[in-house]
């Protein structure tokens, strides 16, 4: 090699060409990462800035819950435990704002450290950090955990694991992640990750730890206390190690949570009335303005607050499983969206209070816009023109009726899509070119009153096309075995997304967890144009790019016609004890997020 070659060959593999290098001339600790820009919050940050700093703390909150429990373990794929121990008992390497896209800051590290590229991460565990039995978080519980819950914990945490291709200790309190592949959103995912103390699993099965105990985590919060099926109580830790830590500063005010568990919402609901639980959601805007004039809100005891949120609408609704057939075939799907009659349910159901979800990300800059695809959108989806659903790049939009009881025009729509699929009414029955009668299952969970309730107008439109719809409702247990499984027909689909989606869009939709048992593709989708999509949105660099790939997403998943949406909740309504408030004047980006109540809410000075 002649030698001015040679100086530039070597000069370019000290800028960072070669493999290894580009990292190490870039990275360096930092207190927070973002997914685009800067962290908002500069490192000597005092308090987030939507939580009171001087809270006053103590008191006890009861939430309350529908069903039952038969688990204390909520990062395993068996059992059903209280939903909010999984954000209550432990913490990860870093939290995450709920006032910026996607940011995170230090928690149990103190540092995150990451080249330009984002192909590795190393995080500094903070020396004081300690469970809530006591004893120090180790980098050696921060390996296990990683792999534990990679292989053996429930399937939102296998998809992370899958992604590292290395997970070493570099020093006596710092370990770094080497990613298989680049992904702008890796490192920020595997700072949320849930820590749990090692030792506790020396000589039993993590799988099999269910009612006996919780997992040890190092959270403001530990179980102290339960009645099976009944109650679970939380304590808050007197010597919790972070709680001078400005990223917990005003957090975590209540002395004790305790989780209440009552047969259905019906139950729940006259519970709250009596004051029994401080605080209650409610996702209908009718009944909140109905029914809660009750004497208890009239004299000021308990007081309605409506909570402003920036996040997209998500999708909530009924998604029909593609695995079986009839639902398997897009015009039947279609079919059963322009039976379902969102105009005139809204208004018999809410007044027409709440408007419709019109796509996954509607009512956010993140959404499919009107009419064809454009620009940087029409790039991503034109590669995949031949197997995409139709309206994908030419357009699409949920059908709208006349708001009348009949809906004729749609019905007639769907008889044609129907007809097209092989289905044809005989003897008042739709059937198939086999002479099978179309009839399925709607499975709904014990309490799922809203969606219940919707269901029996549904069925009434479904009867017109000579389809049978039953409605099957079972406790929490069963359903959840049942959605573990996928054994159902059709069921209830309610998914909430931050302003900054990425690999939890590969959980949802991807085709590599379609059949893995407890994945939360509900309807069973595999498209490569799809997965194609969540990849551009991870690579992206700019929010331009990001916000392309994202829309793009969107109009696949909408097009294809997979989930029959209902009304959004654009507002969070919570209706609570008078005792108990926030901070009013300053609520977070993402508003009533299952962070908000309880982390940044304190009871009242008596």
């Amino acid at each position: 090699m002649r030698p001015h070659l040679f100086f530039i060959y070597w000069a370019t593999a000290v800028a960072g060409t070669l493999p290894g290098l580009t990292g190490n001339a870039v990275a360096e600790p930092r207190h927070g990462i973002a997914m685009y820009g800067e962290p908002a919050l500069p490192p000597d940050f005092v308090s987030l800035p939507y939580v009171d700093p001087d809270a006053p703390r103590g008191g006890r909150l009861i939430s309350g819950n529908e069903g039952g429990f038969d688990s204390l373990n909520p990062y395993v794929i068996t059992g059903n435990p209280p939903w909010q121990l999984r954000f209550l008992i432990s913490e990860g390497l870093m939290y995450r704002s709920q006032d910026e896209p996607f940011t995170v800051y230090g928690l149990l590290a103190e540092s995150i450290e990451t080249p330009e590229d984002r192909s590795w991460a190393e995080f500094t565990l903070r020396e004081e950090a300690r469970f809530s039995d006591g004893s120090p978080v180790t980098v050696e519980d921060v390996m296990w955990s990683y792999e534990t819950l990679g292989t053996e914990g429930n399937a939102r945490y296998r998809g992370l694991w899958s992604q590292i291709a290395k997970m070493e200790q570099t020093g006596p309190r710092t370990l770094r992640f080497t990613f298989a592949k680049i992904d702008r959103e890796l490192p920020l995912l595997v700072g949320m990750q849930p820590i749990l103390k090692k030792a506790q699993f020396a000589d039993r099965s993590f799988t099999g730890l269910s009612l006996e105990e919780a997992p040890i985590g190092s959270a403001p919060y530990f179980v102290s206390d339960y009645e099976p099926a009944r109650s679970v109580t939380l304590t808050r830790n007197p010597d919790y190690w972070g709680k001078e830590l400005a990223i917990r500063r005003g957090t975590n005010n209540f002395d004790e949570i305790r989780i209440e568990f009552y047969g259905d919402t019906a139950v729940l609901f006259e519970a709250f009335k009596a004051q029994e639980i401080s605080y209650i959601r409610e996702f209908n805007a009718e009944k909140w303005t109905r029914d809660y004039a009750f004497p208890a809100v009239r004299s000021g005891d308990i007081v309605l607050s409506e909570i402003p949120s920036g996040r997209p609408s998500g999708i909530t609704g009924y998604v029909m499983n593609t695995r079986r057939p009839p639902f398997d075939d897009i015009r039947v799907r279609d079919a059963m969206i322009h039976a379902f009659n969102f105009e005139y349910i809204n208004e018999t159901l809410t007044g027409g209070r709440q408007p419709r979800i019109t796509s996954y990300f509607s009512g956010s800059d993140l959404g499919m816009r009107p009419g064809p695809a454009e620009g940087r959108v029409k790039d991503l989806l034109t590669p995949f023109a031949d197997s995409i659903p139709d309206g994908a790049i030419d357009g699409y939009a949920l059908p709208e009726s006349d708001g009348s009881p009949r809906n004729r025009a749609n019905i007639r729509t769907a008889i044609d899509l129907l007809a097209q699929a092989g289905w044809t009414v005989q003897d008042g029955r739709l059937v198939n070119a086999e002479g099978r009668p179309f009839r399925f299952t709607l499975l709904l969970r014990q309490g799922a009153n809203e969606f219940a309730t919707i269901a029996d107008l549904y069925v009434k439109a479904l009867e017109r096309l000579g389809i049978t719809m039953d409605i099957e409702v079972v406790d929490n247990a069963q359903y959840q075995l049942r959605i573990t499984d996928f054994d159902f027909d059709m069921t209830d689909i309610r998914r909430q997304f931050s302003l900054s989606p990425g690999n939890d869009q590969r959980l949802y939709w991807g085709a590599e967890v379609a059949d893995t048992p407890g994945s939360r593709n509900l309807m069973g989708v595999k498209s490569p144009a799809i997965d194609a999509m969540i990849d551009a949105m991870l690579v992206s660099k700019t929010t331009e790019e990001f916000t392309a790939a994202t829309r793009a997403l969107d109009r696949l998943l909408t097009a294809g016609r997979y989930v029959i949406p209902i009304h959004s909740f654009d507002v969070g309504r919570i209706a609570h004890d008078e005792a108990i408030t926030y901070r009013t004047d300053r609520t977070p980006l993402y508003g009533d997020s299952v962070y908000f109540l309880p982390e940044v809410w304190w009871m009242k000075e008596q």
